[in-house]
């Protein structure tokens, strides 16, 4: 801990120094790259090369006697372990007494001072809002204040892996089909070019695929996409024979991934640009506007178009979902029978279900690292063991698994929490209760129309009526073959932007998670993957719901049907119905007579 205290304490030193050198008052840092990505490849990991911090959704700001770290709540328990004893103060966001990233600006900048920032990872919509924040002081602003890049001396190198291509079969439309749909909505918003910096967007748009974020499908790129040009930004390595072929047969311009801004500079555009304030960066968007470009920001048509899944993309999915939740309900059948008889600890146990995934037809990797947590460890939402750090599991308490895999047919997403013998009362109590919510939001059944905000209470609902709540969002828009956290659409109690309101409509794919977290002691998620469907439409509307597309049990051995309604156990005798008729064709002998057990009617 000491060591890791000085490190840090160094490397702020070493930063405000570079400030000193500039006049910079304030340095903000997010954890984001340069394409507003939520995961990030490891050149890109600033804040934690100063902060020491891991977590993934970070904003921190340092001044000359000053470090603070915002994260959201799933964070809270991991990032104070790991900001203990250093001088990095941690801000957990939305807590009461907690000031958001703008509201503490305001109260700190004054008159002549300097706010500095990396310009290519803040958005363009952020860095307005900073700005103008500044402006209102009457500070000054820096957005091209790049300290690690000289402070950082054993930086890694930007990834780069070979792309791949998805098959207009495997993506149910074709770039130039989807090319001409984005045209059209790019033209209807009143641009004559889009562009695109998010790398899920691209690939989607490009049915393209790479590896550049771990467990990520995507390729560091950008991409502009005028009426009659494309132009694709992308590192030389990343480019096979049989991509630029396509790029050639579909007449994409292939540039340089560092050649960007240069070509912004340069080029001419005809007309307005549509610039999507949450995925352009401050950087781009001042480019443009300096050269006199007009901007229109507004969402990319991408991110709805890639939220609604076509035919072939739901089919895939539903096929993917079935062979994974197959794989999964294998390893709680294996955990179960082995606990307190072999060695297992979290890290051999997530190696077990990370190869039972291997082996489904299409696998590519994993949807994200495989959260295998015990006991006390799963309080902490997104805990990350390793073979030098991980708890042996023993035959009481909780053993809480988020996991999930890319497949050639669809990306997947599940989380079960595992009985391993003897529970609190508290713990049957806290883990019925998430059933129960998770249960509600799965059989919900809404008008056209509603957004997330407003299918929150399904789920939200049981614990504020027992005073209890959790600390992260109860779910989110899930990709094809692409990124596991996918938005617009999410599922959340309070909005916190634009994005928060997005209407669900049929095609959506969204997680449904959530959890009970008692730090220091244990923690409860159930999360069942659901499409938006068509329900009914009669005098009172078009109704829509969900359908599961996890077909894996809830364990029985945690539930009390006592604080159950009589509709909430049919509802659960509902689920297992469906995961054994789901599942058990692929069962057989002793796994099959388990999956039966497990999903009798209560």
């Amino acid at each position: 801990m000491a060591d890791n205290k000085a490190m840090i304490h160094e490397r702020l030193e070493a930063l405000r120094g570079e400030m000193r050198k500039v006049s910079a008052d304030y340095f903000l840092i997010t954890s984001s790259d340069y394409h507003a990505s939520e995961y990030v490849g490891d050149f890109f990991k600033v804040t934690e090369y100063f902060s020491g911090c891991t977590s993934d959704n970070v904003v921190m700001i340092v001044d000359a006697s000053s470090a603070k770290l915002w994260t959201d709540g799933r964070y809270f328990i991991s990032a104070a372990g790991e900001l203990e004893g250093t001088e990095v103060e941690l801000m957990k966001m939305g807590e009461p007494g907690v000031p958001t990233v703008p509201a503490y600006l305001q109260s700190v900048i004054r008159k002549g001072q300097v706010l500095a920032f990396d310009g290519r990872c803040v958005t363009s919509g952020a860095g307005k809002l900073y700005r103008a924040i500044a402006e209102k002081a009457g500070a000054t602003v820096n957005g091209t204040f790049c300290p690690q890049d000289t402070i950082w001396n054993d930086r890694p190198a930007l990834s780069s892996h070979p792309v791949f291509l998805i098959t207009a079969e495997e993506a149910g439309e074709s770039y130039e089909e989807k090319a001409a749909r984005v045209r059209k909505k790019t033209e209807e918003a009143g641009a004559a070019t889009l562009i695109l910096s998010k790398l899920d967007d691209i690939c989607w748009l490009l049915n393209m695929r790479g590896g550049d974020v771990d467990y990520n499908p995507v390729a560091l790129s950008y991409f502009i996409l005028g009426q009659t040009s494309a132009h694709l930004f992308i590192q030389e390595s990343e480019l096979t024979d049989e991509f630029r072929a396509y790029a050639e047969s579909n007449k994409i311009e292939l540039h340089p991934y560092d050649a960007i801004f240069a070509f912004v500079k340069e080029n001419t555009f005809d007309g307005a640009v549509l610039a999507d304030p949450t995925g352009t960066s401050d950087t781009m968007l001042h480019l443009l506007q300096e050269k006199g470009v007009k901007v229109i920001e507004a969402e990319n048509p991408t991110a709805i178009m890639k939220a609604l899944k076509n035919e072939t993309e739901l089919t895939r999915s539903r096929e993917a979902y079935l062979l994974d939740s197959v794989a999964v309900c294998r390893f709680i059948y294996w955990v179960k029978k082995n606990i307190g008889t072999i060695p297992m600890t979290e890290v051999s146990a997530a190696e077990y279900l990370d190869h039972l995934r291997s082996e489904i037809p299409g696998y590519i990797d994993l949807s994200f690292g495989t959260i295998s947590a015990y006991n006390a460890n799963a309080a902490m939402a997104h805990y990350a063991p390793t073979a030098e750090k991980c708890s042996t599991l023993k035959p009481e308490g909780f053993l809480l698994v988020d996991s999930g895999g890319q497949y050639r047919k669809g990306t997947t997403d599940v989380t079960r929490t595992i009985v391993l013998g003897t529970l609190t009362p508290e713990m049957i109590e806290h883990f019925t209760v998430v059933a129960i919510s998770n249960l509600r939001l799965l059989y919900a059944k809404f008008l056209e129309g509603v957004n997330g905000v407003g299918l929150d209470t399904y789920a939200r609902a049981p614990f504020w009526e027992r005073g209890l709540n959790f600390n992260h969002g109860t779910g989110h828009g899930i990709g094809y073959i692409l990124n596991v956290h996918e938005g617009p659409q999410n599922i959340r109690w309070k909005a916190r932007s634009a994005a928060d309101l997005t209407e669900f409509k049929p095609g959506m794919i969204t997680s449904d998670e959530p959890g009970m977290y008692v730090e220091g002691r244990y923690g409860i998620r159930t999360e069942t993957i659901v499409e938006c469907v068509d329900d009914e439409t009669n005098e009172w509307g078009h109704f829509l719901r969900f359908v599961p597309l996890t077909f894996a049990p809830i364990d029985l051995e945690a539930i009390d049907p006592s604080i159950m309604d009589a509709s909430d156990i049919q509802k659960l005798n509902d689920y297992h119905r469906l995961v054994w008729e789901k599942v058990s064709p692929f069962l057989q002998g002793e796994e099959k007579e388990w999956l039966r057990e497990s999903t009798r009617a209560i």
